[in-house]
């Protein structure tokens, strides 16, 4: 049992995946400031969404990414 357990990712791969997190929030927060009826402005579909979306594509990135040995 002296064995020290290693994570599934490294550090790196964790502050990725907590930077998509906080994006993806960034980006929900986004979409409900538009002041257009049923969000139909720049922010509810064009800001927010692509913010969105690049939180996804950090999170797949800090997924696929390989910790340094």
């Amino acid at each position: 049992m002296s064995e020290k357990k290693k994570l599934a990712f490294g550090k790196s791969n964790y502050i990725l995946m907590i930077a998509g997190i906080l994006t993806l929030i960034i980006g929900f927060i986004i979409m409900t400031l538009d002041s257009e009826q049923y969000g139909f402005g720049f922010l509810g579909l064009t800001l927010g969404p692509i913010i969105v979306f690049l939180g996804f594509i950090i999170e797949l990135f800090a997924i696929l990414k390989k910790p340094k040995q």
